[in-house]
């Protein structure tokens, strides 16, 4: 029968690892990327959100591109980091990494709507839950044409994924954390179900 776990001696390493996950997800590339660029702050165009699709508002692709594997990766080098310490500090540093992202202490805790780092988390624990994620994410907005739409059924998948393929304690980890992500959706959520939510390419569309 293995010795019974001391909190005393793990609750330091785990709160390390939160708080390293935290200030990983908590880097926001789409502000530091576009004023590198000379373009402002992102925050006062748009949707006002922080993420690539914002950022493709100002007409730079590449920047928005950058933007997108920032936010994807800071995701999945917090999980991989803290995995070299074992399970337990990677299952936290994944959770840290989304909260990081979406109420960040640079920007007053008011961050971005998770998608691109809860994907980057993803690929960090098992990669072929995260292809299933963008597969079903590009069947959904090429269906609907909706952003908010497609990472919202995307997300609502993934511990259903996880859990068939054995993934028990990674798959509880994205009940949370999908969970997070539909909570940081609530307005488009709301614009889903009033028929208000607008579609890719049109005018006034909300990052998703």
């Amino acid at each position: 029968m293995p010795d019974p776990i001391s909190w005393s001696f793990a609750l330091p390493y785990l709160a390390i690892a939160l708080a390293f996950g935290y200030l990983v997800g908590s880097i926001p590339f789409g502000v530091i990327l576009t004023r590198l660029a000379g373009l402002g702050d992102i925050r006062a165009i748009g949707s006002g959100n922080i993420g690539a699709t914002n950022v493709l508002r100002t007409g730079r692709k590449d920047l928005a591109a950058l933007t997108l594997l920032a936010d994807i990766l800071k995701g999945t080098a917090a999980v991989w980091l803290a995995g070299l310490y074992g399970p337990d500090p990677q299952l936290v540093a994944g959770f840290g990494a989304l909260i990081g992202h979406i109420f960040p202490v640079w920007l007053k805790f008011r961050g971005g709507k998770g998608v691109a780092t809860y994907l980057g988390v993803l690929v960090g624990f098992y990669w072929p839950a995260a292809l299933a994620f963008a597969a079903i994410w590009l069947y959904c907005a090429a269906f609907a044409r909706l952003s908010s739409f497609a990472g919202l059924t995307a997300s609502l998948a993934v511990p259903f994924i996880l859990f068939a393929a054995d993934e028990k304690q990674v798959s509880e980890l994205f009940i949370a954390l999908t969970l997070l992500v539909w909570l940081r959706h609530y307005a488009n959520i709301r614009r889903l179900v009033t028929g208000t939510e607008p579609r890719l390419g049109e005018s006034g569309h909300e990052d998703g």
